[in-house]
């Protein structure tokens, strides 16, 4: 083994690359990666030696293998999620299901109809490969997708209230995630925002007297992340349409998360469906795709085909159009609302919400003798927990749900330890992401589905 002391000692990027090693890694990742990746090696071994610590030829070409393989090693990756949240926004929200994903495939293979009428062979409108489903199942006359929830509020704003005022419930000027507050969309969609009534309580008189001549429209915003409890009042989605169409303005709802299907029909919280929110006068509603609705990341506006006609003549609209594999998702996901029956099946997202907390655990059960195995040192027992449902759905509602709880026997600060363990499971081939509170590592099962591969992929946990 050669040591290496002094920087005259240091091998060239040549002798490297011509190495052995260095040459089975040139054949896989090619010179170009290699050799760039050498230089950034040696020069860190440089600077270990000139610091006077003396390193081994061998450890050069261990790390070049290490960074070499970190540089082209997919920074997005598939984790396992044991937090307890199940749409988590931090780890991609709703899970596809297996005909969403089909269906992505199919259409990035090569050409596909995105933009083609097969019945005329003239262009076509990439909006429309959706919109008959999600007419079908919200009762609106017209929709349009967009990237995200966030941008359908900013494109219904600007479209339809650009230099005009927007009256909104003071209790409903919520924050989303990432501290996007709905006062800066609006003020960025180019429209006045007028604060309605109070935090806690506001009537429909304070909707009266706050239309006026610079009125665009009316805004209803469900709130996410957090509920207003005590002595509250707000006005209703018909009482606020019945006001809006009086004065011949439309009513904008928007939903936030948004479903398709009454959830209380699995044993869920109530939320307000998008067919609901038509059904009480909104002109427009708004939506995600990828929170309750199970689906992938997109924003829905679905309501008034007059209104949709707007929207779609805005500029911005093709700033925030989506991509072919979007709308293959979408379309296939809103497929299997029209059998809502297999749902509960067929939907990851809804088949975790619903998933039988005897169930969920039966599995830590069985599981925690196993991952007891692998964790020497630590104590790890099957514990009950409640579940969110996350992404701002239902903040309040919690689902009775069962996790491995891991502790430290005999420590009485075991902070470290488990931060420790959290990065040895996070460090595995398939990530595994739990949660840490109240001195214990949980790792809440009920988005596990696959128990042996999650059993298979512990061979390789490091927890020394």
């Amino acid at each position: 083994m050669t040591t290496i002391d002094k920087p005259e000692k240091l091998p060239s990027v040549d002798r490297l690359l011509n190495d052995p090693n260095g040459a089975l890694l040139v054949r896989e990742f090619g010179a170009s990666l290699v050799t760039r990746t050498v230089q950034t090696v040696l020069a860190e071994a440089r600077k270990q030696v000139l610091a006077g610590t003396a390193i081994e030829y061998n450890w050069l070409l261990k790390t070049l293998s290490e960074e070499t393989a970190h540089t082209v090693r997919p920074s997005l990756r598939p984790v396992i999620n044991l937090t307890g949240t199940v749409l988590h926004t931090n780890l991609g929200r709703a899970a596809l299901p297996e005909s969403a994903i089909k269906a992505m495939v199919d259409v990035a293979r090569g050409a596909s109809n995105l933009e083609f009428d097969l019945e005329t062979g003239k262009r076509g409108d990439r909006h429309e490969h959706a919109e008959d489903l999600l007419c079908y199942l919200t009762g609106a006359e017209a929709a349009l997708i967009v990237n995200n929830n966030a941008a359908a509020v900013l494109l219904t704003l600007n479209s339809l209230a650009k230099r005009k005022e927007v009256p909104v419930s003071r209790g409903e000027l919520i924050e989303i995630g990432g501290a996007f507050r709905m006062p800066d969309i609006m003020a960025q969609a180019g429209c006045k925002l007028v604060e309605v009534g109070t935090t806690n309580r506001t009537h429909d008189t304070d909707f009266e007297l706050a239309i006026g001549p610079k009125t665009a429209l009316l805004m209803k915003v469900h709130a996410s992340n957090f509920e207003i409890k005590g002595f509250t009042k707000n006005v209703s989605e018909q009482a606020l349409a019945e006001i809006a169409h009086r004065h011949d303005l439309p009513l904008i709802t928007d939903l936030g998360s948004g479903t398709l299907i009454d959830l209380e029909s699995h044993h869920l919280p109530h939320e307000t469906t998008v067919a609901e929110a038509v059904r009480a006068g909104a002109d427009l509603v708004t939506f995600s795709g990828d929170k309750l609705l199970g689906g992938p990341q997109a924003g829905i506006i679905a309501g008034r085909r007059d209104l949709i006609t707007k929207l779609k003549r805005n500029p911005m609209t093709r700033a925030m159009r989506p991509d072919k594999l979007t709308l293959a998702a979408l379309q296939a996901v809103l497929r299997l609302y029209t059998d809502p029956s297999q749902l509960a099946t067929e939907l990851p997202t809804l088949r975790w919400l619903s998933r039988d907390q005897a169930d969920i655990a039966r599995l830590a059960d069985r599981m925690a003798s196993t991952v007891q195995d692998h964790c020497k040192g630590f104590e790890v027992v099957a514990a009950p927990v409640q579940s969110q449902i996350g992404s701002g759905a239902l903040p309040n509602d919690t689902l009775a749900s069962a996790a491995l709880k891991i502790t430290v026997p005999g420590y009485r600060r075991p902070g470290r330890a488990l931060i420790k363990l959290a990065k040895a499971f996070r460090d595995l081939p398939i990530p595994v992401i739990g949660r840490i509170t109240d001195d214990a590592l949980w790792f809440d099962l009920r988005c596990l589905e696959d128990e042996s591969s999650f059993i298979e992929s512990l061979k390789g946990l490091d927890v020394t």
